[in-house]
């Protein structure tokens, strides 16, 4: 009885000795409000807490006197308090700091984990593409953090990174085994047209930070880099099949179908071989969005209609102190075939030498499709065409890389210029509000405002080529074949180099040196750039 009368006693001084030196007390800034999350730490001790919502702190503060407490808050200057005894009531005030320390920014262009990175990455390796709950591996990039896809059709995605939202991201730069993915002449990435089957995916990793320092310029939202796999370490014969159906009110239920084959073979350690083909074929998204962009809520009866899907509605004048636009096409009436499809062959050969880390590697890569990009205007791309071709030496300290990238763009053309060029063709835009004028002014004068402006654009409209007639059908394509085509032959030349000492100094220290070099060949027949005279 007696030892446990003395253990209970024992305990009750031990809570009270823990009561009596628990130091308490509150951080405001200089006008007296509460600062949530301030690092309050006791010098020589490993001990430390934070402020809460309310500016409270409580920490216990070791026997050595005297008692010398810091407080740390981002963006105020340090404070440093000195006392003997405890005090169950202490109040620090921050004061704002004049000035912010300085801030280190750093890049790397060298191989290490992930923890090690500077900065952020997003990796997106084998086994999640096998498991990507998408039609394709390139949908699945969406569930890494800090990205968004934005859709432009069934075989064009955009890759979107911090925030930056747009269909025709050319802030975001994709690179697929060292080579630049971009269009030439437009500037930005076609999705995965000209990317990797999914069977030759060694790794996917994503910077969505900006990575200029590095990359270049145009990689101020991002990077993403698509790494495939060498036919050294994965050998055999792989194939996937994939079909469905795609459904859409407008364009009704459609089939889809996806094949892929890879063929990899090593003879020896030497030498060794690899070549992919993949095929994708369905049915676009109808655009049929006609909400009018100038008075929403309102129909196509309103004089100043601009249909979002509508295009050659845009040209306007002020009639009767109200805005009037031409009768414009819709989207679906200016394309014929639907059809999205991504046809895409690769070959590589690779070769060791000495039969180590030194490598001779030469790519080359062809891609053509189908597809829709929403960009400034809606543009029908046909038969665009991509080849690549590349040179590599490497070991696991340097790199030397030269790439040519040729595109060509196909049947490609523009929809707003095509409605335009009709419109035109049938009835210049002078004689069409000319007439709308004289019937609202003249013939429908008596006629009630709403009425009168109805049958104006009737009267203006005598003649109109209406869609899918055959005389509607031939100067589509005259016009398609014409002023609205979109030309381009253009071609990327690269060049880029590196190296890394750290084998040489030992880790002492950390030395890399690079360098790149770009030329641009632009070949747009005028009908992008200023280049029609050379």
């Amino acid at each position: 009885m007696k030892k446990i009368t003395f253990s209970i006693l024992l305990l009750l001084f031990s809570f009270t000795s823990i009561a009596q030196t628990l130091l308490k007390g509150r951080v405001v800034s200089e006008d007296k409000l509460p600062l949530p999350g301030v690092n309050i730490t006791i010098h020589g001790s490993p001990l430390k807490t934070i402020t809460d919502f309310e500016g409270q702190f409580s920490i216990v503060p070791i026997k050595k006197k005297p008692i010398v407490l810091e407080a740390f808050y981002y963006g105020y200057q340090p404070a440093v308090l000195e006392f003997m005894n405890s005090d169950s009531d202490i109040t620090i005030v921050l004061k704002k700091a004049n000035r912010l320390d300085e801030v280190v920014i750093s890049a790397s262009r060298k191989e290490e984990r992930i923890f090690e990175s500077p900065v952020s990455v997003e990796r997106f390796g084998k086994k999640q593409v096998k498991k990507a709950a998408s039609a394709d591996f390139y949908d699945g990039l969406q569930n890494l953090k800090g990205i968004d896809i934005n859709v432009n059709s069934l075989t064009n995605k955009s890759i979107n990174a911090r925030g930056f939202n747009s269909f025709a991201n050319n802030r975001f730069v994709q690179l697929v085994d060292g080579m630049d993915n971009a269009s030439p002449s437009l500037n930005f990435v076609m999705g995965n047209l000209l990317g990797l089957s999914e069977l030759d995916v060694e790794s996917i990793e994503v910077l969505p930070g900006a990575s200029s320092a590095l990359y270049g310029a145009n990689a101020f939202n991002g990077i993403l880099f698509m790494n495939s796999k060498n036919p050294f370490d994965y050998e055999g014969v792989s194939a996937y099949i994939k079909t469905g159906v795609t459904s859409q009110d407008a364009a009704g239920t459609n089939l889809f179908n996806d094949y892929g084959v890879r063929l990899a073979h090593a003879f020896g350690d030497k030498l060794a071989v690899k070549a992919n083909v993949t095929c994708l074929k369905g049915t676009d998204w109808h655009a049929t969005n006609y909400d009018n962009q100038n008075n929403p809520g309102t129909d196509r009866l309103e004089p100043g209609y601009d249909g979002v899907n509508v295009y050659g509605d845009s040209f306007d004048n002020i009639i009767g102190n109200t805005r009037v636009t031409r009768t414009g096409y819709n989207e679906v009436d200016l394309i014929n075939d639907f059809t999205a499809e991504s046809f895409k062959v690769d070959g590589a050969l690779h070769y060791r030498p000495f039969g180590n880390d030194f490598e001779l590697i030469y790519n080359a890569k062809y891609g053509e499709g189908s597809t829709l990009i929403g960009a400034s205007n809606r543009i029908a791309v046909r038969d665009f065409s991509f080849f690549q071709q590349k040179v590599e030496v490497k070991n696991n300290n340097f790199f030397l890389r030269g790439y040519i990238t040729q595109e060509d763009s196909g049947k490609t053309t523009d929809l707003a210029l095509t409605a335009t060029a009709i419109n035109s063709f049938w009835k210049n835009n002078n004689q069409w509000f000319a007439d709308y004028r004289a019937g609202y002014e003249n013939l429908f004068a008596a006629e009630e405002e709403r009425i009168r402006h109805v049958k104006s654009r009737e009267f203006a409209d005598t003649g109109r080529i209406l869609p899918a007639t055959q005389g509607f059908n031939t100067i589509l394509e005259e016009i398609k074949n014409g002023p609205s085509r979109y030309i381009s032959k253009s071609q990327l030349r690269h060049a880029d180099a590196n190296y890394d000492f750290s084998h040489l100094t030992k880790d002492v220290v950390g030395v890399q040196v690079g360098g790149s070099f770009r030329q641009y060949k632009l070949d747009s027949r005028g009908t992008a750039y200023t280049d029609s005279d050379g």
